[in-house]
């Protein structure tokens, strides 16, 4: 494997589920394309590129998201036609929430579900569990070395999973490769030698949700420090905090190049690898 064209084939797969078919409300605005949510606060590793790694930044945190809210996210979202992606990840590993077979059915009934994974929870049982809840894609970062590739092929071939329904990532590099991922300083939690480019657009608030275990909805899947908060889904519906005045202020300040708002900032993060599109609609539903 080469964690290059790892890396391409992912932005490749992303963008054409993010812009492929975008939908807008009845409003004129675009609904989001892609949801992260994080079923778990808890990881089983402290891969030293992430800042679970650090207590002091990220601890580990008991804290599951429960059935009364992703059950209301589910609500909310089939009855505005999301026919986007939940993509289970966030600040944890998804899998040690058993509550995520259902947390698939839930959501696969209307739209894309998929999950990314350490792969450390799987075996032969889980894996036809969550297909069988109708899980679109399982995508497994490997940390541990190149003899995980045959591990993960027979265990998928096992559970009679194709291949076009797994991918599975090479992660297990030096510092010098930037340990196989994109690597940013997920807004200033991480240090970094990248000069920060506060001139330059970021699309993520324009297509994308970060919702976390308790409802907590921020910025983007880099603020890591959780420090941007755009509303609560317990309290609020999704409509509500996709359309709140925060979000079009950074919306419009990230459109029109300008990273001077915190945490962006200090953000390294690309930004304009997905949601071009968005980002182009949203100012023009603002300008009306």
């Amino acid at each position: 494997m080469d964690y290059k064209q790892t890396l391409q084939n992912s932005i490749n797969r992303i963008e054409e589920l993010v812009s492929k078919d975008i939908h807008l409300s009845n409003e004129g605005f675009p609904l989001p394309s892609w949801i992260e949510l994080s079923p778990i606060d808890v990881c089983n590793r402290a891969c030293v590129f992430c800042p679970k790694s650090d207590d002091s930044i990220a601890p580990n945190q008991n804290q599951k998201m429960l059935p009364k809210l992703y059950e209301k996210i589910a609500t909310e979202l089939k009855n505005i036609n999301f026919s986007g992606t939940i993509m289970l990840a966030g600040y944890g590993e998804p899998l040690l929430n058993k509550d995520i077979i259902n947390m698939c059915k839930t959501f696969s009934t209307f739209c894309n579900v998929e999950i990314t994974t350490n792969g450390d929870p799987l075996n032969l049982q889980y894996i036809q569990d969550l297909y069988n809840a109708g899980l679109n894609k399982i995508i497994v970062s490997m940390y541990d070395g190149e003899h995980q590739i045959e591990e993960f092929k027979k265990l998928f071939l096992d559970a009679d999973i194709s291949e076009d329904k797994y991918i599975l990532r090479d992660r297990w590099y030096t510092q010098d490769d930037n340990y196989g991922v994109k690597l940013t300083n997920r807004a200033g939690v991480l240090i970094n030698e990248n000069k920060i480019d506060t001139h330059k657009q970021c699309f993520y608030p324009s297509y994308s949700m970060m919702v976390d275990w308790n409802g907590d909805v921020f910025l983007c899947t880099q603020d890591w420090n959780r420090r941007i908060k755009t509303g609560n889904l317990m309290i609020s519906t999704v409509i509500e905090v996709w359309t709140s005045q925060i979000l079009k202020k950074y919306r419009t300040h990230l459109s029109n190049a300008s990273r001077d708002l915190p945490p962006c900032n200090r953000c390294d993060a690309n930004g304009t690898l997905h949601g071009e599109e968005h980002a182009k609609l949203w100012t023009q539903y603002y300008e009306k």
